[in-house]
């Protein structure tokens, strides 16, 4: 897996499960996935617009996310 920042590819070690409100029901969960540089900076930018929900490893992401 691939870390979802731009131009990046490096090997993705984090889940950063987020949703949208306006879109989606509260226990829908996106997926986007995250190096260990770039982990934070995809945080908050979700944060900021109120989408992070957690950040787990990539081997505990959920089944069902994404």
């Amino acid at each position: 897996m691939i870390c979802s920042a731009k131009g990046c590819r490096e090997q993705a070690t984090w889940g950063l499960l987020w949703n949208n409100p306006k879109l989606h029901t509260a226990e829908r969960r996106k997926v986007w996935l995250g190096c260990d540089e770039h982990r934070v900076t995809l945080g908050d930018f979700l944060s900021m617009r109120g989408f992070l929900r957690d950040t787990v490893p990539v081997d505990e992401i959920p089944a069902d996310a994404g």
